[in-house]
């Protein structure tokens, strides 16, 4: 059986994007949050990526 082949720089680039999801599933208040105004929505997503990045 041969390894399969992948591009290391998109790995890592996919993992941090995975990982920054399964940290906003930590903070239910944006994970499960339905608003009818999208604008409301995506400004508390980037405020928890912030702060996920920030710590």
């Amino acid at each position: 059986m041969r390894p399969f082949v992948h591009d290391k720089a998109l790995y890592r680039q996919r993992h941090k994007v995975e990982n920054l999801f399964a940290k906003l599933k930590d903070w239910r208040g944006i994970a499960t949050r339905y608003d009818r105004c999208a604008h409301t929505f995506f400004s508390a997503i980037c405020i928890a990526a912030a702060v996920i990045f920030w710590l």
